[in-house]
């Protein structure tokens, strides 16, 4: 009995590293692709059947994406709306969420609901609207559409994470900075707001990449401006410097350019994401 318990242990093990393994290939090969393609010639490239192993490595692909002027100045238009649409989204979200999750006032709930309604529509069904709001303001063309658009989407989240967080640190803090003589304000920036650090540090991250890697907005509301287009547009506008046909070297080359900041900003605030996704939804 116990050998048969052991063997579908043993049976289960194997099943589960299998899943695992076939689940990793599966997320990794695509950035592998990538990057094998950006290190292919253009012979290499069109030969069939493809490689798994470029036969010469080559750099001549990242060197004519970093000639591309387009795309190092969408580069610096993507890392710009990014960082300011973070910082805003963190200091209006910080400030919502403090007033829902620990002030008494009615109509908090349906506030909430409205606030998560808000990232339920799709970018296609309000980008109509969008785009006349953005036409009459005089934005359009300009990455102040985009810096106030992509907070349509980013800012309800942040909301919504830091109100769990705000609500689940305990009251006994608040009321002691009271009685100490802080006002409501010294309160929430010196007490509560550094206990949410690792709410902030995942939402401002996942903020940042909604931003860095939207497409939609930035391709409608910069469509004949180029020099405010972002790096995900100036990608797709590549014409090719070393090849003749469509250039997919180069292409994936700017794709493993653009990825690897985001990926190094994971690595780095890895433990405070996960801080982030767990310890708002425990209490006590």
């Amino acid at each position: 009995m116990a050998g048969q318990y052991g063997w579908k242990y043993r049976l289960g093990r194997i099943g589960f590293s299998a899943l695992v393994v076939i689940i990793f290939v599966y997320t990794v090969f695509p950035f592998y692709w990538a990057l094998i393609s950006a290190l292919k010639p253009e012979r290499e490239l069109i030969q069939t059947p493809a490689t798994f192993f470029p036969q010469t490595i080559t750099l001549q692909n990242f060197e004519a994406v970093f000639r591309n002027d387009a795309f190092l100045r969408g580069l610096l238009n993507s890392a710009v709306v990014s960082v300011i649409v973070v910082i805003v989204a963190l200091g209006v979200g910080s400030f919502a969420a403090y007033a829902l999750g620990r002030l008494k006032f009615s109509g908090k709930r349906w506030i909430l609901y409205v606030i998560l309604s808000m990232t339920l529509f799709p970018q296609i069904s309000i980008l109509p609207g969008l785009f006349t709001l953005v036409n009459q303001l005089g934005m359009y063309g300009s990455i102040t559409s985009l810096m106030t658009t992509y907070l349509i989407f980013t800012l309800p989240f942040t909301v919504w994470v830091l109100t769990s967080f705000f609500r689940a640190l305990p009251a006994e803090l608040e009321q002691a900075a009271l009685v100490d003589g802080c006002t409501p304000f010294q309160t929430f920036y010196m007490i509560l707001l550094p206990l949410t650090a690792p709410a902030l540090v995942t939402t401002g991250l996942l903020a940042f990449i909604a931003a860095w890697n939207e497409y939609l907005f930035a391709l409608t509301f910069t469509l004949t401006q180029p020099s405010a287009q972002t790096v995900t547009v100036a990608i797709t506008k590549f014409t090719g410097v070393i090849a003749r046909n469509e250039p997919f070297g180069e292409i994936m080359a700017a794709s493993i350019i653009v990825t690897v900041p985001l990926i190094i900003l994971v690595l780095i605030f890895q433990r405070r994401i996960v801080q982030g996704l767990t310890a708002g939804a425990v209490k006590g």
